[in-house]
């Protein structure tokens, strides 16, 4: 039986046989047993990682340890709350900090620190307001939801949408210039999308069919 740690666009849990692209944590949210409890996160900094590091090997949910979480893709992460991590995707991490800080229009006096990221990031997760706007006005990368269809995601890739699963994107459909969409990616995130930083996406949203 699969762990209930896939996560969707929403930042919920979910059981998927598909492990995805990526891995994170949010600390430690399962018990001894290795069951998750009522918590979902156990501090700030939500990060995104790299499913190999270095050689290192982990037990899934095991005792005293953060509760490893899998995402689809970076687009899935991000849309959840998420952010690339300062070690393991490095590369990743600086590339999305300049972004940010271009994006969201930072004064930068010195080097930002990802607890800056990380506060601003909770902030908008605590809020969870979702925004509306046109779908057509939303960068590469991010993630929304339809009015008439409140529960299902939608990656904005390429001029078109493409409707999100735990195994991949199943549809792709032109986005329409009058289209009102729900935002879920967090707003500090759609600005640093806006400035430049293109997530790490599925392969299956440069192979699904238009219907």
């Amino acid at each position: 039986m699969p762990h209930r740690n896939r996560v969707n666009p929403f930042g919920e849990f979910e059981e998927s046989p598909a492990r995805g692209l990526l891995m994170g944590n949010r600390g430690i949210l399962h018990d001894e047993t290795g069951r998750l409890g009522q918590a979902r996160w156990r501090h700030q900094h939500w990060i995104i990682c790299q499913l190999h590091y270095r050689k290192r090997r982990r037990t899934i949910f095991a005792p005293d340890q953060y509760s490893e979480l899998f995402f689809l893709d970076e687009a899935t992460a991000l849309a959840a709350g998420h952010r690339p991590c300062a070690e393991c995707r490095r590369s990743a991490y600086q590339r999305f900090k300049q972004a940010w800080i271009e994006g969201n229009g930072l004064a930068q006096e010195g080097p930002l620190p990802s607890k800056a990221i990380d506060v601003a990031l909770h902030r908008s997760r605590v809020d969870q307001e979702r925004r509306c706007t046109t779908a057509s006005a939303l960068p590469d990368g991010a993630m929304i939801a339809l009015p008439d269809t409140p529960n299902i995601p939608w990656l904005i890739w390429r001029g078109a949408r493409y409707r999100w699963s735990h195994e991949g994107y199943q549809e792709r459909k032109p986005i329409s210039g009058t289209e009102i969409a729900m935002i879920l990616t967090p707003s500090p995130t759609v600005q640093t999308l806006a400035a430049g930083y293109t997530p790490l996406t599925h392969p299956s949203a440069d192979t699904c069919n238009t219907s």
